[in-house]
């Protein structure tokens, strides 16, 4: 029996979410606050990292991470993640995009408010014992025009909530689309058209090399006298000098700003301004987010190294749990297919392209050919995994193509692997009979075989005495042929025989067989053991 996954919580989750990775088969080490030196030291003994905001992913704790599989965020933001660092690493990245949404947006909707009625200012001052009615003379939001920057998760909860208390609502996404838009009641417009018409403008977009400073000098001259700004989303996405300045020059009416571009604020320009509302990142900060996106992190972190479900992946395609099952059979035989194209191909591989035949080709795709393209590169590279293939393949500058054809032939579902080299192309496809990968062509030929952990492969002409030859040669090492499997284009053509055999050849053997007039090529493979399901 396996041993349970090791996940080790950094971070403050709750009770709920240690007892959800314990329900799930996991051994969960809650370590509280460490320092990055005391976490490098201890990170090598876990499988999993759990974290929120303040522990930082960086590239000494990856290198110090020789077993971690998964990394997750219970909320949204990786900025404390290195993303890059990990895919390299062959380590997941998962965040909880849903379970912070409800919470950020009312947030986002209180600080409107607040702006608008001058709250914040008006407590401090009665509290002061002042009784200032006519400086906080507000504005009504029903019939103004809000400006939505971002239409997602939670955008789209905004415009629903803005929608609600009377304001009409103006939506800049560039992945917006025409019927989106009319389902969620808002007007899709260009940028430059939200910020010439809105009232209050608030953002909800992640920090990008395009939208850092999104919101800047020249932004802000293109709002109308009297905007309000609201963000709720990430640090960064305001200048900040920008923003005092059309505070200062009367452009903007007001700011409320619960995230900043350096985090802990202690410190900022904006501080003390009279007409700005400044919150500490409390856009997740209520009971029920916080709980909902510790469970959601653990599920999904457990779901990942328990059953190889992939949820909210931000850098491997997304694997549900029945897909994994379902799809489990058909990525075994991707690797199958690709480890043997892998162990027989010398050359540089520029091109690798998969076809998904009959019924395959309704098969989910992307896990299916990163296994094979890992499989691949596995037998050439080492530290290949399912989240860092597609990484190396682009740096090794292999072009990856995916096709789907209904036709698999005489079979009722095939997957081909063609790649090419500077020299010459190469071609493989297999099956699945009775629920165990099989071999059903190789380069053009017809030749149904299973694939045993040790194979031979041979290319020949089709004449007589090689059977005879082959099988001499294995029984004078004292190896067992299991079973013999032979495949031909036309009669005395081009052939191949593929042996699977229960002990390993020695290159004397290899060598020996390389010389007999009948053998064009000879090849010993290895394959990993396959486990009954």
């Amino acid at each position: 029996m396996s041993a349970k996954p090791k996940i080790l919580i950094s971070d403050s989750l709750s009770s709920q979410a240690v007892q959800t990775f314990e329900d799930m088969g996991c051994e969960v080490t809650v370590s509280g606050k460490l320092t990055p030196e005391e976490l490098q030291h201890i990170i090598p003994d876990y499988d999993g990292l759990a974290v929120r905001s303040a522990t930082k992913v960086t590239p000494e704790l990856l290198e110090k991470a020789s077993r971690l599989k998964v990394v997750g965020r219970a909320g949204i933001g990786v900025d404390n993640i290195d993303v890059s660092g990990c895919t390299r690493n062959g380590v997941v990245v998962m965040n909880t995009p849903f379970g912070n949404a409800i919470t950020t947006a009312e947030h986002a909707i209180a600080m409107i408010f607040a702006l608008a009625r001058h709250i914040p200012q008006a407590n401090a001052s009665t509290h002061q014992g002042l009784w200032e009615k006519s400086k906080f003379m507000g504005t009504e939001l029903t019939g103004k025009t809000l400006g939505l920057i971002g239409a997602g998760n939670i955008g789209s909860i905004v415009a629903s909530k803005a929608i609600g208390i009377g304001l009409k609502v103006l939506a800049f996404d560039p992945f917006l689309s025409d019927e989106r838009a009319k389902d969620l009641g808002v007007t899709k417009v260009e940028l430059d058209d939200l910020l010439a018409r809105a009232d209050v403008i608030t953002l909800h977009v992640p920090k990008t090399a395009q939208t850092e400073n999104m919101i800047n000098a020249d932004a802000f001259n293109k709002m109308k006298k009297g905007v309000m700004l609201v963000n709720c989303a990430r640090g960064g996405l305001v200048d900040e000098t920008a923003l005092m300045g059309a505070l200062e020059s009367g452009h903007v009416r007001g700011a409320a700003l619960d995230v900043f571009a350096v985090e802990p604020a202690k410190e900022n320009p904006l501080f003390g301004h009279p007409r700005v509302i400044c919150t500490p990142h409390l856009g997740a900060s209520t009971q029920e987010a916080q709980e909902k996106v510790a469970v959601q992190v653990a599920e999904q972190m457990a779901n990942y190294l328990v059953d190889g479900a992939v949820q909210n992946a931000l850098n491997t395609p997304s694997l549900t749990a029945e897909d994994a099952r379902k799809l489990g059979p058909w990525i075994e035989l991707a690797k199958q297919l690709g480890s043997m194209i892998g162990q027989l191909t010398d050359e540089e591989i520029l091109d690798m392209q998969i076809e998904y035949c009959g019924d395959a080709s309704g098969l989910k795709h992307e896990p299916i050919t990163n296994a094979a393209l890992a499989a691949m590169l596995g037998t050439k590279f080492a530290s290949v995994n399912l989240v860092n293939v597609r990484d190396m393949a682009n740096q090794r500058g292999i072009n990856i193509k995916e096709t789907r054809t209904d036709s698999a032939g005489d079979y009722q579902a095939v997957i081909r692997i063609l790649v090419s080299t500077p020299a010459f192309s190469r071609s493989i496809a297999g099956t699945m009979m009775a629920g165990r990968p099989r071999i059903t062509e190789i380069k053009g030929i017809q030749l149904e075989s299973t694939l045993g952990r040790y194979m031979l492969y041979i290319t020949n002409k089709d004449q007589p005495g090689l059977i005879g030859a082959v099988g001499s040669r294995m029984a004078e090492s004292g190896i067992n042929i299991a079973n013999f499997h032979l495949g031909r284009l036309t009669q005395g053509g081009d052939a191949i025989a593929f042996l699977e055999i229960d002990s390993a050849v020695s290159e004397e053997d290899l060598q020996i067989l390389q010389s007999l007039p009948q053998i064009d090529r000879c090849r010993f493979l290895e394959f990993p053991e396959m486990t009954d399901a």
